[in-house]
């Protein structure tokens, strides 16, 4: 086991978001993460690169604790995230916003190698490896945002969101890049309100409702489960 998560709690405030979930990502999985808005996909997301602090329980990471761990530590033990809503930084350009993923890399040899990989990956970005983020299109940005939390070559990549705002020809070459970047050895965790395309990738699943997991299972299980059909993938219909 990879990932672990045990009895989390989080708080905004005097508010709680998540309610003691647990879940657990093997090395080498896609798990998604489903759930309508505000149901703690992203919250959980946060918490678990240490953005957020639980205000109970446990996170550990290859056997180590890292819920007491500040956020660039976290990303030290190579756990990296792909925010919601991109956030390039837009007045810097495709290859400042890379070189700012590998802020923790001591070997600059491999961080060459990696910057090639993502060039492969996104031939786009290397087109525009000189032009600034802000000019570049959603889908761009999008590519950036993987590729930039890609240059700290992760063991766990958690994607928030990644079709968001997308048109559906990109959302496919994006979710086929998810699987390259899987194939190559990068544990995934994704959320995403895409639940069809999500769950055809991914593994398995866990499903959210108001701050607590409701329901785990495999992929090809919660695709067939007809409560996830009716709430997430149109009815009744496949």
């Amino acid at each position: 086991m990879l990932l672990d998560v045990k009895n989390l709690h989080v708080k905004y405030g005097t508010v709680e978001a998540l309610h003691g979930i647990n879940l657990h990502v093997d090395e080498g999985e896609i798990v998604t993460i489903l759930g309508a808005n505000g149901a703690g996909k992203s919250t959980t997301l946060m918490t678990i690169s240490g953005l957020l602090k639980p205000s109970e329980g446990e996170i550990w990471f290859d056997g180590k604790p890292i819920h007491t761990m500040p956020a660039h530590k976290v990303v030290e033990e190579k756990l990296t995230q792909s925010p919601e809503g991109r956030r390039v930084f837009s007045t810097l350009t495709v290859q400042e916003n890379l070189n700012l993923g590998a802020f923790t890399a001591k070997n600059h040899k491999r961080v060459e190698e990696t910057r090639r990989w993502i060039f492969d990956l996104f031939p786009r970005l290397k087109e525009r490896k000189s032009q600034l983020a802000g000019t570049l299109s959603g889908g761009e940005q999008q590519m950036l945002a993987i590729g930039r939390a890609l240059m700290n070559n992760p063991r766990i990549l958690l994607l928030d969101e990644p079709s968001l705002g997308l048109a559906p020809i990109l959302v496919k070459a994006i979710f086929e890049t998810v699987a390259e970047i899987n194939k190559s050895g990068v544990t995934v965790v994704l959320v995403e309100q895409n639940a069809k395309a999500a769950l055809k990738l991914a593994h398995r699943g866990y499903v959210m409702e108001v701050g607590r997991i409701v329901l785990e299972d495999d992929a090809d299980a919660l695709l067939a489960n007809p409560s996830v059909r009716e709430a997430y993938l149109g009815g009744g219909k496949k």
